[in-house]
């Protein structure tokens, strides 16, 4: 039924449209989730310049390395459209509460690792609370507000997550270079998402429409099986120490993988409600924004594992120095982010910011790619802050242009695809680019030290990061071969995001609309969205 007094609506939403909720009902509504999602933020990147400390302390290789970030990104990402299912079947705000319990358990678990693989359980772990962070947060703000003013909340998002994004390699190389240890890289969560949990309870007051619950486990399962097969496969192919790229092993992982994705294709096609719905994806800006959102994924987390490595290890700089040299990068990040989310609302244009993007995101990882071990660390701040300012144009937009095209009730869902395809193709891009790097490493330390003319041991070069423990020049050598191998990672990745310029091209820009849901003009929900003219 119509309302006669609704003073919130916008001017052009149809008649039956719920009225708007203000700007201060947003903010508060909106407090707990950003502390919630702040805090997981933060604990993925506050391990970030811990890392090299941890690898020498555990005794873990390049390869080790790499995995203590895939690990929580692959949790991560086989668990996003779990949640996001979730949260179109139950209530959002018991479930962002389960997550941050999930996660507090995960985190005190890694703070007592004594072990590599005890520690990839606990990440594993965390991984899993991340995913239900990132989906909830993104499924919540899609059923408060209209895509027409989701943007400069997005921003704001976009803001938290530079924060949290800064913050975490700062407070973290203060933590490792303090007499706390790197154990409360860890530990130093608990408060914070136990405070997020009291905001939530206090501040997030948001109505629940029940439905019947099916959950697709078969899919959920398959998913799963499916991606982490291959992850594990590309993490050790090549490897002298595992088996080469053509073997019987690669064979049994490349094929299983690819039958356990294809069995999932045909369950998601047969199942009543289906983990990834194959009718949302298959939409033209949802399965464009999902590739690019994978090029996005690389970009972003390949960045930002590697370069923090690459000015403590390669550049000598200490955990708390690394985090200040990545400022630039989170700068630009925050800058890109805000002020994207800000005009978007002000134009109803998005396309534009997208394809502005895409364009810096290349620019700044081919200009990385010219990094070695004796670049001027001010070249490097340049390079970074272009990086950021790209990544931060396109990440919460990519999401915005996706649920601008989707009905309320599957907001969560099909924010949770984007969010599933971008961790993917962050695990993908650690792991791969981190195999690559390993090796990369490996050929130039072995050059290197056949050059001095000291003796290499089993072709073992590059299997350790503890340097703290090396001779002098043999710590000068594996010093300049992590950082001439760090440009080829971020020339792959440049290529990579190529990607994401050819997809946002394709994305057709649809006016955003002014109501929460699709409506139409008689005010009952459709599934053809009519939009209000954008800007008018």
């Amino acid at each position: 039924m119509a309302r006669t007094a609704a003073p919130a609506t916008s001017a052009g939403a149809p008649a039956g449209t719920p009225p708007e909720m203000s700007h201060r009902q947003i903010m508060e509504a909106l407090t707990g989730l950003l502390a919630a999602f702040f805090t997981a933020i933060l604990s993925s990147t506050i391990v970030a310049n811990a890392l090299p400390t941890i690898m020498s302390d555990l005794h873990g290789t390049q390869t080790d390395f790499a995995w203590v970030i895939t690990a929580a990104l692959l949790a991560n990402a086989a668990t996003t459209p779990i949640w996001g299912k979730l949260a179109d079947l139950y209530n959002k705000k018991v479930l962002v509460q389960l997550s941050i319990i999930i996660f507090v358990a995960g985190s005190v678990m890694a703070g007592l690792s004594e072990t590599i693989p005890l520690l990839l359980g606990a990440r594993v772990i965390q991984g899993v609370a991340m995913g239900g962070l990132t989906a909830l947060s993104q499924a919540i703000i899609g059923t408060m507000i209209p895509p027409r003013n989701r943007g400069k909340y997005s921003g704001y998002m976009g803001a938290v997550m530079a924060v949290g994004t800064a913050g975490g390699p700062l407070l973290g190389g203060f933590i490792v270079d303090s007499p706390l240890g790197w154990r409360w890289t860890f530990f130093v969560c608990v408060p914070l998402a136990v405070v997020a949990l009291i905001l939530l309870q206090v501040t997030l007051k948001i109505s629940h429409v029940r439905r019947p619950a099916k959950i697709d486990w078969l899919g959920s399962i398959l998913l799963t099986s499916g991606v982490s097969l291959l992850l594990i496969w590309v993490s050790f192919a090549g490897n002298p120490a595992y088996y080469d790229w053509i073997s019987w092993q690669t064979a049994a992982m490349v094929g299983g993988g690819i039958l356990l994705l294809a069995l999932l294709v045909l369950v998601e096609s047969k199942v009543e409600q289906p983990i990834i719905p194959l009718k949302i994806i298959s939409e033209r800006t949802t399965a464009l924004a999902i590739l690019a959102s994978v090029a996005v994924g690389v970009a972003m987390f390949g960045s930002s594992t590697f370069l923090g490595q690459y000015f403590q290890v390669a550049r000598g700089a200490s955990p708390t120095e690394a985090g200040l040299l990545t400022l630039p990068m989170i700068a630009g990040n925050l800058v890109g982010s805000v002020a994207s989310g800000q005009l978007i609302s002000r134009t109803g244009k998005w396309k534009g910011y997208l394809i502005a993007g895409s364009i810096l995101l290349i620019g700044g990882l081919g200009l990385s790619g010219t990094l070695d071990h004796t670049t001027e660390l001010w070249h490097a701040g340049v390079f970074t802050a272009v990086l950021g300012l790209g990544l931060g144009m396109l990440m919460q937009n990519l999401v915005l242009a996706v649920q601008n095209t989707v009905r309320a009730s599957d907001i969560g869902t099909a924010s949770a695809s984007v969010a599933f395809f971008r961790s993917v193709g962050g695990a993908i891009g650690v792991s791969v680019l981190g195999a690559i790097l390993a090796n990369r490493v490996s050929e130039l330390a072995t050059q290197g030290l056949a050059t001095a003319g000291i003796p290499v041991e089993g072709g073992t070069a590059g299997a350790s990061m503890d340097l703290a423990h090396m001779p002098e020049p043999v710590r000068d050598i594996m010093r300049a071969a992590y950082g001439d191998a760090t440009a080829e990672v971020f020339l792959i990745s440049a290529a990579v995001a190529v990607v994401a310029l050819v997809s946002v091209l394709f994305i057709k820009e649809k006016p955003l609309r002014r109501t929460v849901d699709i409506q139409t003009g008689a005010g009952e929900k459709s599934t053809t969205a009519e939009l209000a003219p954008a800007g008018r």
